[in-house]
């Protein structure tokens, strides 16, 4: 699973994620997805994301003005 944020890319505030041959978008403040992925991945998405939403809208806000991403830990 590959989860990654584009520079400077549109509002809401949101990261994409890729898994085999599907891809997400997710809003970081309501969980909204947009595209299709397997049940089991969007639950693992979802859990990373509520344990990480300060560093995702830190994260955002960092990309939004082009400045060095924070790494995330991957869930455990």
């Amino acid at each position: 699973m590959v989860i990654f944020m584009n520079y400077n890319d549109h509002l809401p505030p949101h990261f994409h994620v890729r898994y085999q041959d599907q891809e997400v978008l997710v809003e970081i403040d309501t969980g909204i997805v947009q595209g299709k992925m397997s049940s089991r991945a969007l639950q693992m998405i979802f859990e990373w994301s509520e344990k990480y939403q300060e560093e995702l809208r830190r994260n955002w806000e960092f990309a939004r003005t082009r400045k060095p991403l924070e790494p995330i830990p991957p869930l455990s």
